[in-house]
């Protein structure tokens, strides 16, 4: 029986995403970060679950997902603006390096930090001022995720997630 996933299903996936370089930036496969060099041992590698058409991933994706069948792999390419947007030079501030006096680490370029409550990106240091980028590290790219359906589950996955008021979504919520 073919089973396709739709708006509104809980869905269990593997994926790994590449830059179009091929470098690899993420995945929830344990042995693939491992062979690309971005294993984290505080970090658990496993399916991501999430429900469809809740917003909850970037566009590109969820739209990559609906209609897969369950055990389906597939490699898809996602452009920017379906991705994390394009940058957007507003987003980049100069802040005097006096505002970073007093802090419990010394500002390097590259480093990711919380400014106001975002995080940005140290992307420069002079003399005198500090530029922080608040886009994201994604922005500007097209990304290539290699994404596999492990399952699918139609409406809710559990009670507490249950916004069908009792209506039958499956999840034994009535």
């Amino acid at each position: 029986m073919i089973f396709l996933v739709e708006q509104g299903y809980t869905v269990k996936v593997d994926y790994t995403g590449k830059l179009e370089n091929g470098e690899i930036f993420d995945t929830s496969i344990e042995s693939v970060a491992k062979e690309a060099g971005l294993y984290t041992p505080e970090r658990p590698y496993e399916p991501l679950e999430f429900k469809l058409g809740k917003g909850q991933l970037i566009k590109g994706f969820e739209d990559a997902v609906l209609e897969m069948e369950v055990g389906e792999e597939k490699t898809i390419t996602i452009p920017a603006n379906e991705a994390y947007g394009e940058r957007d030079e507003q987003l980049i501030q100069k802040v005097p390096k006096e505002a970073f006096e007093g802090a419990d680490f010394e500002p390097e370029v590259g480093m990711v930090i919380l400014a106001g409550g975002a995080p940005a990106t140290i992307s420069d240091i002079d003399d005198e001022n500090i530029i922080l980028d608040f886009n994201h590290q994604l922005a500007g790219k097209t990304l290539v995720f290699t994404i596999k359906v492990l399952d699918a589950m139609e409406g809710c996955k559990d009670e507490e997630d249950c916004e069908c008021e009792g209506n039958g979504c499956g999840c034994n919520c009535q």
